[in-house]
């Protein structure tokens, strides 16, 4: 039985139909999880249909999707083309383009698998990428994605004085959206100098491709449904399963117990239950330690539950859980330290101090939604 060839994403349409894209010298802002949806790599398809492929530009996690958070690519060269491979993680401004400039290109071609969540850095990777071709008079073609799950927006947008890698714009925290929607919104009203700007657009329905994990952390759709929320935990001193084969499903600390899960259980969220859980991250917070806490379980599935936000809303999971977890423990730090002259790292994630300062003061769910900054419009 052949993989399915029925043209799904902006790199098919290309693959099937050059002239899409203008003859050029082309880096490819890419990783391993852009692929044709006969599951073909990308920059092996783009260079079989005749693009002149110069170099791959690589993300957060590089290339091959190795590298855990916050690190970069591992490899300077793609092994199967010859091509080199750009670490572009960590830069913005003068010294991205600079490294665009010395790479004998003549237009960025991006193709990210991104998941819809404000806080998963691709977007901005392809946001800072955008601002320094702008700078250099580089074109920039977008080859779009459907998104991973057909999901509704939800959530803050973003106080400016918050705005960092994991929110460059007020966009909702669950934005749903597909990058060259991001990428046409960024154009229009959010750079210093003029874009050429392309986006190819991606016949596929939301929520028809088969998933490949874009990083390391994301190995599933449930994952995706639930990283919204259970993301958040990741400016908390608990851990958010990091390190586990269930990142972003469990969660907890040394210092819990089993009175959490019997206290998660009770508030009955629609959509989710809890289970309790003990495990052993090999990385990440508590690495090597025992972690008592539990695991979140989506009771329809990823699809079902994040197309329906009356019976699944993963920023309010995220909310419960460490509101109950600073009722519980009221002697354990419950922020992660926040770097100097940084804002807290939870008020960078959800895109102010509005939730922090609502679990001290007990603030309802809905409460801490209608004071926090009203988010951005993104166009298709």
């Amino acid at each position: 039985m052949s993989c399915e060839s029925q043209p799904r994403t902006g790199l098919d349409r290309v693959r099937t139909d050059p002239d899409l894209l203008a003859p050029s010298r082309v880096g490819l802002l890419t990783h391993f999880a852009a692929v044709t949806s006969d599951l073909a790599r990308g920059v092996d398809a783009l260079i079989a249909a005749g693009v002149d492929v110069r170099c791959l530009i690589s993300p957060e996690h590089g290339y091959w999707g190795t590298g855990q958070a916050g690190t970069g690519n591992d490899e300077d060269q793609d092994p199967a083309t010859g091509l080199p491979v750009l670490d572009a993680y960590g830069l913005q401004g003068r010294p991205l383009e600079e490294l665009l400039a010395s790479a004998g290109i003549d237009r960025v071609v991006v193709d990210l698998q991104d998941i819809g969540c404000r806080f998963y850095t691709y977007m901005w990777s392809m946001a800072d990428v955008m601002a320094a071709c702008a700078g250099l008079g580089l074109p920039v073609t977008v080859l779009d994605r459907p998104a991973p799950l057909a999901t509704t927006a939800l959530g803050p947008g973003l106080d400016p004085r918050c705005a960092s890698f994991v929110g460059r714009l007020g966009v909702p925290l669950r934005h749903g959206a597909r990058l060259g929607g991001v990428a046409r919104t960024i154009t229009a009203d959010h750079l210093e100098k003029p874009l050429d700007l392309q986006v190819v657009d991606a016949p596929g329905e939301d929520g028809s491709a088969p998933w490949i994990a874009p990083s390391p952390n994301m190995p599933t759709l449930t994952t995706v449904a639930l990283y919204p929320g259970i993301g958040l935990l990741e400016g908390a001193t608990l851990s958010e399963g990091r390190g586990t084969t269930m990142p972003f499903e469990v969660f907890g600390a040394p210092w819990c117990g089993p009175e959490l899960t019997a206290a998660l259980r009770e508030r009955a969220l629609p959509g989710v239950c809890f289970r309790e859980a003990n495990y052993r991250p090999t990385n990440s917070s508590f690495a090597g330690e025992r972690v008592q806490g539990a695991q979140v379980h989506l009771m329809e599935g990823p699809h079902a539950a994040a197309a329906d936000a009356g019976a699944f809303d993963p920023l309010r999971v995220g909310h419960m859980i460490l509101s109950v977890v600073a009722e519980l423990y009221p002697d354990q730090p419950l922020w992660r330290e926040s770097a100097p002259d940084r804002p807290e790292f939870i008020d960078l994630l959800w895109g102010s101090d509005v939730l922090r300062t609502g679990i001290a003061d007990r603030a309802s769910y809905e409460e801490i939604c209608a004071a926090s900054p009203a988010p951005i419009g993104l166009q298709r």
